[in-house]
């Protein structure tokens, strides 16, 4: 439907868009593939993350939100909410999986498409309308094909813009589609309060409450200079965005920045503890599997540690070290060594509360480049066969199925972004 005028957009209206952009957003998604793999959770509150002491709420069940229940909520605010919450762990490899018949799904109505994360992703339907219909009957085949072939359900926005795509997909939640012309734009953001537009968090959010800007179109109305003096150059950016000027483009080349995981632990654990060392070698090995799956490498790897010592509103020391090898990598031992090597460089006296790893600088896989220099790695070694054999077990039998002996440690709870 138009959320502003009401109607349906024919094959004419959107034909006439500069753009026609469509934000796709599964559904509840982690814990909607734990009701569809376990019938038994059907219908019930189930919570993905947030079992332990200071666990975080990675996905929750419609059941569930009708309790309170929300992503990024302490496990133990969620248990309270909802005592009868089922929680599970999650199951990074299981969403991946499904993720990436998601993807297929999207690049079946359009070559552009631009995840955003898992479980979300921009679709360009600019001029597919010559070929597959008006935009919104074409939204409307993409979700019934994301249900049949998946059993998940998918809501969509669709509008001329990148953000009022992105707002509409979330507005149409539950299992809803919301389609929007440009010339309901502006009638459309202003009413909305001004933490919907993108960039604006916490800190800003604050800040455009004391300048009396509670609205977007409380924000698209004040004199841009003024807002520069307020903002900085964020000001006039935030400007156009109230006033539906959002040239940015669905990006169909688009490759992830980064790779992580990490996890808060239950206890604080010392920086020699083998605690901590285990958990390294599990985000190392999550990481490297990540990485073959997506035919890329990594050549700079990022430790991030959290201190234990309170700063108040709910803030803590947080201390990283990187490191850039010589050659990318996509192996987990390797990436686990760097880890560990930057765990020695931490001064630091103080236990840890979150441990995780990171890894940057991603290039593409070209099994055909041969090295340059007579110093460079040989294709198909060793650890490349081992590391294809440990993937075609746990692809078979699943991640648990085989593990390093240290590597017995509480896994990173899942994690929705993707950089």
């Amino acid at each position: 439907m138009n959320v502003a005028a009401g109607g349906i957009a024919s094959a004419s209206d959107t034909a006439r868009w500069p753009r026609v952009i469509a934000h796709a957003d599964m559904d509840a998604f982690y814990a909607s593939v734990e009701q569809l793999d376990n019938p038994a959770l059907r219908g019930l509150p189930v919570i993905v993350g947030g079992a332990s002491a200071r666990g975080v709420v990675t996905s929750a069940s419609y059941e569930a939100r009708k309790f309170g229940v929300r992503s990024a909520m302490p496990g133990a605010q969620a248990r309270k909410l909802c005592p009868d919450g089922i929680f599970v762990p999650g199951r990074m490899s299981r969403y991946v999986e499904i993720s990436r018949e998601i993807r297929r799904i999207f690049e079946s109505f359009s070559p552009v498409v631009e995840p955003l994360s898992l479980d979300e992703a921009f679709i360009d339907l600019t001029g597919t309308d010559r070929l597959l219909g008006p935009a919104h009957r074409v939204a409307i085949a993409l979700r019934r094909r994301v249900r049949e072939d998946t059993g998940l359900v998918v809501s969509v926005g669709v509008a001329p813009t990148k953000m009022a795509a992105k707002i509409l997909s979330d507005m149409s939640k539950p299992d809803g589609l919301l389609l929007l012309g440009p010339e309901h734009l502006t009638d459309f953001l202003w009413p909305l309060p001004v933490e919907r537009l993108w960039g604006v968090g916490r800190v800003t959010l604050e800040r455009m409450h004391q300048h009396d800007i509670i609205t977007i179109g409380d924000l698209a109305r004040r004199d841009v200079g003024e807002l520069r003096g307020f903002f900085g150059s964020m000001g006039p950016h935030l400007h156009g965005l109230a006033n539906g000027h959002d040239s940015r483009t669905v990006i169909g080349d688009w490759q992830r920045k980064s790779y992580g995981e990490e996890n808060t632990f239950e206890r604080d654990h010392a920086l020699d503890s083998l605690q901590l060392r285990r958990v390294l070698i599990a985000h190392g090995d999550a990481i490297a599997r990540r990485l073959r799956a997506d035919s890329v490498r990594a050549r700079t790897v990022m430790l991030k540690l959290k201190l234990a010592r309170p700063l108040g509103g709910g803030r803590y020391p947080l201390v990283t070290r990187s490191f850039s090898l010589e050659q990318p990598t996509d192996d987990g031992p390797e990436i686990t060594r760097v880890a560990t090597f930057l765990l020695s460089r931490v001064t630091a006296k103080e236990r840890v509360r979150l441990a995780g790893v990171q890894v940057h600088n991603i290039e593409r896989v070209d099994e055909n480049q041969l090295g340059l220099f007579e110093g460079a790695p040989a294709r198909d070694t060793k650890s490349e066969r081992l590391n294809r054999a440990l993937d075609s077990v746990m692809k078979k039998f699943g991640d648990e199925a085989i593990t390093r002996g240290l590597a017995r440690a509480e896994r990173a709870a899942p994690s929705r972004r993707i950089k």
